[in-house]
């Protein structure tokens, strides 16, 4: 269904935030217009004969591994090969292996139940981590997947509001880093840990906030070569179609990445009020720019570099994916598919497709909305959590 929708930025914003989101903006100093269009492809029931509309580089392979999981989202794989999947739908964690070792996951165990709004999800020293809207716990994983042992080492993450999905990872240094998307579309943020990136140790003690002014960047991961973190960003809603865009950004310690009065290239937002104190303009100076922008509302979920994988092309081995899972919000449908992103020097240069087919030519349907990304040592798995699909993709030639 499509709508459109042209309106003063600053009735459209205060609408939105007082009936839809229960945001805090205030009203603008400038009066800006924007056409705001609703358009959501309709929906396809996955049946085996789609899989001939995916694509994937010449020499790769795309296989179904696993269906029928619901909602799968974000996933850790083991040393064996077998994969951890969280389903915040579900409010559990599915572990899949490959028992007679044919390439596909045909046996599944749910290791952890009754943990509402589980999403993000990683390994380290034999525990496997998770996260959810309010809460950081770990198990310790026995030998068949199992866990045990587990406990809560968070309990007070801030409320989830518009963005609820925390993601976590363990870096270089042993720490444990967790970004915390905002509690809302467009606002002034009241609690300091939203619309940011934290770090703490393995036990969740010491957290502080590492980098700020990020609306909500979900996948980030470190550059093999130059072990900086990198992470894609969502833009705000009710922009209009192009505006702002999506953003690939270097994360560094202390860094303010503008949000919500800077978005992109230190590019100020006319619909927001000036800081107190300061101007939009001399604000953004001291912001840190996007290194990439991206279509406007494609909607970036995770993001991986390739460095795991032993027999992908070598070209491959410092470049990125992301996976956009695809917009509601702009006349021509954008993201349903994942990319590739070429890194030289440790900068990113261009970006290419990777794993692309879900949406139709027309852009009026899709089949799948790409969400999770993990690399094995030699395949990359894809989770699709509108049709319960995870797809692994090989290097054959």
């Amino acid at each position: 269904m499509k709508h459109s929708y042209i309106l003063p930025l600053s009735t459209l914003l205060l609408v939105c935030s007082i009936n839809l989101y229960a945001q805090k903006g205030l009203p603008p100093k400038e009066q800006t217009t924007a056409t705001v269009h609703s358009n959501f492809p309709k929906h396809i029931d996955f049946k085996a004969s789609l899989l001939n509309q995916l694509k994937v580089p010449d020499g790769f392979k795309v296989s179904l591994v696993a269906s029928g999981l619901g909602k799968p989202r974000i996933m850790a794989v083991t040393e064996e090969g077998s994969l951890y999947i969280t389903r915040r739908d579900a409010g559990d964690v599915l572990f899949l292996y490959d028992k007679n070792v044919d390439g596909r996951f045909e046996s599944m165990k749910t290791v952890w139940g009754n943990f509402g709004g589980v999403h993000g999800i990683t390994l380290h020293d034999g525990y496997l981590y998770l996260v959810s809207t309010k809460a950081l716990k770990r198990g310790r994983i026995l030998a068949d997947g199992s866990l045990t042992d587990t406990t809560t080492l968070i309990k007070d993450l801030p409320d989830g509001g518009q963005h609820d999905n925390r993601m976590i990872s363990f870096g270089p240094d042993n720490l444990l880093y967790m970004t915390v998307g905002s509690d809302c579309n467009d606002c002034g943020e009241t609690n300091k840990e939203h619309a940011t990136m934290l770090v703490m140790n393995a036990n969740g003690s010491n957290r502080r906030v590492y980098a700020r002014g990020l609306r909500n960047t979900i996948g980030f991961d470190w550059q093999p070569t130059t072990k900086e973190i990198w992470g894609c960003d969502n833009g705000t809603d009710w922009r209009g179609d192009e505006i702002p865009p999506e953003e690939l950004n270097k994360i560094v310690d202390g860094g303010d990445y503008g949000w919500p009065l800077v978005y992109g290239k230190q590019q100020v937002d006319l619909t927001r009020e000036d800081p107190l104190g300061s101007d939009k303009q001399a604000y953004s100076k001291s912001t840190v720019p996007a290194v990439m922008t991206f279509a406007a509302h494609s909607a970036p979920i995770d993001f991986r570099f390739l460095n795991n994988t032993s027999n992908f092309p070598q070209n491959y081995a410092n470049d990125a994916l992301v996976a956009w899972h695809g917009s509601w919000n702009r006349e021509h449908p954008e993201g349903y598919k994942v990319q590739r992103i070429h890194f030289e020097k440790g900068e990113p240069v261009k970006v290419s497709d990777f794993f692309s087919g879900f949406l139709t030519a027309d852009g009026k349907s899709r089949f799948g909305r790409p969400a999770g990304i993990v690399v094995g040592k030699n395949t990359v798995y894809i989770s699709d959590d509108e049709n319960g699909n995870i797809y692994s993709i090989t290097y054959i030639k």
